[in-house]
């Protein structure tokens, strides 16, 4: 696909191709091989990863060859990837959030190279240039969700909050959600939070720490299910398991396999799959079809204990339940 950026053209040519792309013009010819980049977090993350694999399962099914490229959370790197899928033309990119002032990097970049971007995983800076679309989960929603469940799970508890990485917006997110439902409902102290890296490791670490310290809790919020198993490790190492119930995000397979165990009490389960498809499909349909597809895309929200485990939808996008999330998210034209 030839792209709007072409040596020679003046600067008001460039803003007036670009501005035909925001509009919804596609470039595309029938029957044009496609190659969409991907630009990721981390595929340690087990979030990223899974939606990465939904984005090219997606992107197979439709003919599009995928360039996906992993900065391992480096904001430099993340710069040079973007500058590494321009140098290869590629036709379209999505980029897995880091922080809202990368996000203002990369749309100018792929602005400047005339090339569609969409975000994934966190609303992008509002003074962020133009890009197609969003999909993210509501992380505010999440964590109130998971506040609003535990107050009437279990009224009158203690509350340790196991919290992700400081300083990213989701992080902030979360808790802003989490205290507004613990305000809202009352019903529930939280006596402490503790940051990590998002991993088991750290969220061990930090159970461990609080425990030695005699800190007083029966009910653990953990803002994955990958940090989840970190802090039931702890617990089971103190005598503690099944004594303090422990409540987590996501919706994955190891922690549905958890919820199902009866390792885990809860889950505010986010189908991180269909933010794959999703993605995928404002890139695709933008550029195949020129349509324009809402500006932000929530992910729905599904708390999952023990006996509704039936209503959570797969992370793992496989050609069984490929359908499944296709007819959710209303087809791939």
């Amino acid at each position: 696909m030839k792209k709007s950026v072409i040596k020679g053209l003046g600067v008001v040519l460039l803003v007036a191709l670009f501005s035909l792309l925001v509009l919804g013009i596609a470039f595309a010819e029938e029957n044009e091989k496609l190659t969409f980049g991907y630009i990721a977090f981390s595929r340690k993350d087990i979030w990223n990863n899974y939606s990465i694999l939904a984005f090219e399962y997606a992107a197979k099914q439709k003919g599009v060859e995928t360039i996906v490229l992993d900065p391992e959370g480096n904001l430099e790197k993340a710069v040079s990837s973007m500058e590494d899928l321009i140098t290869k033309e590629v036709d379209g990119i999505s980029v897995f959030t880091m922080t809202p002032e990368l996000d203002v990097t990369m749309a100018e970049m792929a602005n400047a190279a005339g090339i569609p971007i969409t975000f994934e995983n966190s609303l992008p800076a509002e003074n962020t240039p133009e890009y197609i679309s969003c999909v993210a989960c509501q992380y505010d929603d999440i964590g109130y969700a998971a506040g609003k469940y535990i107050n009437e799970a279990y009224p009158g508890s203690k509350l340790f909050y196991v919290m992700g990485a400081p300083g990213m917006g989701i992080t902030e997110l979360y808790e802003q959600g989490l205290h507004k439902a613990l305000d809202e409902f009352g019903k529930v102290e939280l006596v402490s939070t503790q940051p990590t890296d998002w991993g088991a490791e750290q969220a061990m670490n930090v159970t461990q720490n609080a425990i030695q310290s005699g800190l007083e809790f029966d009910v653990i919020f953990a803002n994955n299910e990958q940090m989840a198993t970190g802090v039931i490790n702890a617990l089971k190492d103190a005598g503690l398991f099944g004594k303090v119930k422990v409540v987590a995000t996501g919706g994955g397979p190891h922690g549905l396999e958890m919820v199902e165990k009866g390792e885990l009490d809860a889950t505010m389960s986010a189908p991180v799959s269909l933010q794959g498809l999703i993605t995928f499909k404002s890139l695709y349909e933008f550029i195949t079809k020129g349509k324009q597809p809402e500006k932000f895309i929530p992910l729905p929200i599904i708390p999952i204990y023990k006996d509704n485990l039936d209503e959570a939808i797969s992370w793992e996008i496989t050609d069984e339940n490929y359908e499944r999330a296709l007819g959710y998210i209303g087809g791939i034209e």
